[in-house]
């Protein structure tokens, strides 16, 4: 049995829209068309995106589709397309299917053999990496860090070591963090593009290493939304520090230096090496009597 054979014939298409991210001009006159034509579409903030469709004279009716309804709502939507009917699905900004619900849902409308086609447009990352003058012939897009810093720094920690061009969405108020913790991880000297407002009005590009940008970020307040794209790594390099990579022991004495007490430079060490407190304080007894 062929892939044209496994889909159910009678269904509705479902179409996975991009809208603009931030210029309404970005809109293609297919995607407008469609909107207009299809029974229904389902929208991440239908408040937001009956504001876009009112700028083009669009009526279609709009249903709900986001995170934290997906479960639900996502098979009620497979019941309007397997009825026969047209579906297009939108997020806020951007293609659907990244960094939000329309991956599940083009993935429940797959399993039950319904068509599914992009109409294509405006998206974030790949807007940014083509503007950042770093390379584009090999790239991994991350999307946004996991919320805790124990999970971003094992994230970061296998990154580290990849070649090809990182692509980071960030929100203004986890900017100066991001900064910081891609600098200790990825390297200070790491080049890196930190780009914000795409197609909008104050659209910027701010090039340098992630230790400059998180310097400016220090005085300047983040505002808007930001795609930080950073190098790869590059064989021979340093490490985050410019220098080889330091023993707990050595990591401990330099905090000691820089005017620490004896805890918090423990702590430092121990987050900046990604073990626990307790593997810093027994490497530091494992020391010659007098050399702590």
């Amino acid at each position: 049995m062929d892939e044209r054979e496994k889909r159910n014939g009678n269904a509705g298409r479902l179409y996975l829209a991009a809208t603009p991210i931030g210029n309404m001009e970005d809109m293609t006159y297919r995607c407008v068309r469609i909107l207009s034509e299809v029974p229904l579409i389902a929208a991440e903030d239908t408040r937001h995106t009956r504001q876009l469709l009112a700028h083009f004279h669009i009526h279609t009716r709009l249903t709900s589709y986001h995170e934290h309804n997906k479960l639900v709502k996502g098979p009620e939507l497979i019941g309007h397309l397997l009825s026969g009917k047209d579906l297009v699905c939108v997020s806020d900004a951007g293609l659907p299917g990244i960094c939000d619900p329309g991956s599940h849902l083009a993935g429940l409308a797959i399993a039950a053999g319904i068509e599914v086609t992009p109409l294509p447009g405006a998206n974030a990352a790949l807007s940014a990496l083509i503007c950042s003058g770093l390379d584009t012939a090999r790239f991994t897009f991350v999307g946004f860090l996991p919320k805790t810093a124990k999970k971003q720094r094992a994230l970061l920690e296998k990154l580290e070591q990849r070649e090809e061009t990182l692509v980071f969405y960030e929100a203004p108020h986890h900017l100066r963090a991001t900064l910081k913790e891609l600098s200790d991880v990825l390297g200070e000297e790491r080049q890196a593009v930190v780009c914000r407002e795409l197609t909008k009005k104050f659209e910027e590009f701010r090039r340098g290493t992630l230790a400059e940008h998180f310097a400016f970020y220090g005085e300047e307040e983040p505002r808007g939304e930001f795609v930080l794209v950073v190098e790869g790594y590059k064989e021979g390099g340093s490490s985050p520090s410019g220098e080889q990579p330091k023993t707990p022991v050595e990591l401990y004495r330099s905090f000691l230096l820089q005017g620490m007490e004896k805890k918090e430079a423990m702590r430092e060490a121990a987050k900046k090496l990604g073990i626990s407190r307790r593997d810093v304080y027994s490497a530091i007894l494992e020391q010659p009597e007098g050399q702590d």
